[in-house]
């Protein structure tokens, strides 16, 4: 045995070399895997409380880090085309009626952790979560903005509601470019006052150098809608 060691030892410590570099290779995956996921941002969209348009919309941080919010879209699809408004400011100005009356007072009573002078927009702790409105108040929100009449949480005049999409826009990190997260929601319209489901079993990630771009040119333009209101409310 040990002649036929001496043999061949090079074949032997060649092999024995190759096989710590596949060794090495493995475990700097495996490190560079668990770093990348500690880095990768997480953000979750969900319903919470109840299951139909009532529920709650809850966002909650799974990241590693904190992530500062600094928009919060909403986008409602109906047969007459798509509303998109930025909802991270509270406003009560749609509200009418007792429910809304009574959701204003259950959120003064249990606050949002992140609602600071009525906006969402601020920093969420690694493992926190915060409930931005129900779905029935965005969707109210949002087609008084379109300018659609309602009948509790159901469209006049022919209108039909097909989906509720909420994005995430958010810094993480030291990172450069912002990062975002969406889910949609769609509505069945079988269902008494309107009932609400996730068309996706998860959250969709927007993590992507194409997808961040597209939500700095959103940013810019958000702000610069933003601006213009301020100004017009200013000047009126």
């Amino acid at each position: 045995m040990f002649d036929w060691l001496n043999q061949h030892g090079e074949t032997i410590s060649v092999l024995t070399d190759i096989g710590t570099l596949l060794i090495w290779l493995v475990y700097a995956q495996l490190l560079y895997f668990g770093f990348r996921r500690q880095r990768r941002p997480r953000l979750l969209i969900n319903r919470g409380r109840k299951k139909d348009i009532d529920a709650l919309c809850i966002i909650s941080n799974m990241s590693a880090e904190p992530v500062f919010i600094q928009h919060i879209v909403a986008e409602l699809e109906t047969s007459q085309g798509v509303i998109r408004l930025d909802v991270t400011d509270r406003t009560e100005s749609y509200s009418d009626g007792d429910e809304h009356r009574q959701e204003d007072d259950s959120a003064a009573t249990n606050p949002s952790p992140i609602v600071r002078d009525g906006s969402h927009q601020g920093p969420l702790g690694s493992g926190d979560f915060v409930h931005i409105d129900s779905f029935g108040a965005l969707t109210r929100r949002l087609a008084h903005d379109g300018g659609i009449e309602m009948a509790g949480y159901r469209p006049l005049n022919d209108v039909v509601f097909h989906a509720l999409t909420v994005r995430l826009i958010c810094v993480y990190g030291s990172e450069d470019l912002p990062v975002g997260a969406e889910r949609r929601f769609e509505f069945i319209n079988e269902q008494p006052g309107c009932g609400l489901v996730p068309a996706t079993w998860d959250t969709k990630r927007l993590s992507s150098p194409w997808q961040r771009r597209r939500l700095c040119r959103e940013i810019t333009q958000w702000n610069r809608k933003n601006d213009l209101s301020s100004t017009g409310e200013s000047e009126g």
